[in-house]
């Protein structure tokens, strides 16, 4: 709700497809400069811990937010500050979270299984907010929706306290900062698989998963709507993303996840092509839904691949890189797109994209069958070998 009320508030003052795009910027490239000292902390000292404090800053945000809009005293300036701090604290968030998946797993077969439950939960969340909010902003305005997200915390908070989890241990040695990015990042480009979803990951960040940026406009400028309609558009991608994670959730053991992650892609570029091209808005929502299905996929399906070939021991870094690849490059996505779409216009823009993903997608099927060759001929990762031990033990 949050995220919808924001966009559709920094759209509605400044009727500029830029200064949306900003406003992603704004709020992720904080996340960008600092994930990878998130990762170190993460790897450092008790995640659990990092998780209370980065959730009860969060809702000290919303807090700080709501009452902003609620006094009638806001300038654009505030508002992009609060999304740059919420960008600070995600930077510490994400890379503590992600890996706390794995530690509630017993059995490491179920991890992809349980990351896709994690991203329908999530999505069912990203279906029904954007509708509530833009029904909300439509009837009561913006401050109602960032008074409702900033109490949310509050269940939030609750369920981290009734959550256990294997007593932390902190590492012997603890390194130079410096000198354990070092290693996570030796690590990476060591380990050819991780370091191929990473290039997948920027290169979807950069070009395709920023059309989000376009929504507002495709809501107000093309289908000539409100807040209600720009939230009927984000549920309906928000239901596609729900019906790709139960579809994720449900693979079985020995699913090649890359074939996984190409086809996604491959859904969205068709999804995004096809939305472009529609001005009738209950035709346009079908594709909505598929853009849905193809755009949480690919990250649900790069975070499994890279849990699952990851060790134990640079998985907090290691994630804090993939947040970068994430984070640091979608706001710059974002503010290209942005640009883009104010010259030349949402459709066309989003059309773009669509052949863009589709191309990404042919050029990585290429690089993972090469890839897959050279493997069988090579034998197994490091990566790997650890798993198996792992799993044995």
């Amino acid at each position: 709700m949050q995220r919808t009320a924001v966009i559709w508030v920094i759209y509605s003052l400044t009727h500029s497809a830029s200064m949306i795009g900003f406003a992603v910027f704004a709020q992720q490239f904080p996340s960008f400069l600092l994930s990878l000292f998130g990762g170190v902390v993460a790897d450092r000292y008790d995640r659990y811990k990092i998780l209370l404090v980065t959730q009860t800053a969060s809702m000290i945000q919303a807090i700080l937010l709501a009452a902003l809009i609620l006094t009638s005293h806001y300038v654009i300036w505030e508002i992009l500050t609060l999304s740059a701090v919420l960008g600070i604290i995600n930077a510490f968030d994400v890379p503590a979270r992600q890996p706390m998946i794995l530690e509630l797993i017993e059995n490491k077969d179920d991890l992809a299984n349980a990351i896709s439950l994690n991203s329908g939960m999530v999505n069912i969340a990203r279906m029904v907010g954007p509708a509530l909010s833009g029904i909300v902003l439509q009837k009561f305005g913006a401050g109602i929706c960032f008074s409702l997200n900033a109490v949310s915390f509050i269940a939030v908070i609750t369920s981290l306290l009734l959550m256990k989890f294997p007593k932390f241990n902190p590492p012997a040695v603890k390194k130079k900062i410096t000198s354990e990015l070092a290693e996570g990042f030796k690590y990476i480009r060591e380990t050819p698989v991780i370091s191929m979803i990473m290039l997948v990951l920027v290169s979807l960040s950069l070009f395709v998963l920023p059309y989000d940026t376009t929504e507002p406009i495709f809501a107000k400028v093309v289908y000539k709507g409100n807040a209600t309609t720009y939230g009927y558009i984000s549920s309906c991608v928000g239901l596609g993303a729900i019906l790709g994670s139960l579809l994720l959730a449900s693979v079985k053991k020995g699913t090649d996840l890359k074939a996984i992650l190409i086809g996604s892609i491959v859904v969205l570029g068709t999804g995004l092509i096809l939305f472009s091209r529609v001005s009738y808005l209950p035709l346009a929502l079908p594709f909505a839904v598929i853009i849905g299905l193809g755009s949480l996929t690919p990250m649900s399906t790069c975070i499994t691949i890279i849990q699952m070939e990851t060790v134990t021991n640079m998985r907090g870094r290691v994630m804090s890189y993939m947040a970068m690849s994430f984070f640091g490059v979608l706001p710059i996505g974002s503010l290209l797109i942005g640009t883009i779409s104010q010259k030349i216009g949402a459709p066309l823009t989003m059309f773009f994209q669509g052949i863009i993903a589709l191309i990404i997608a042919l050029v990585f099927f290429k690089l993972f069958k090469k890839g897959k060759i050279a493997q069988k001929e090579d034998g197994p990762s490091m990566a790997a070998e650890i798993i198996e031990s792992e799993k044995i033990n």
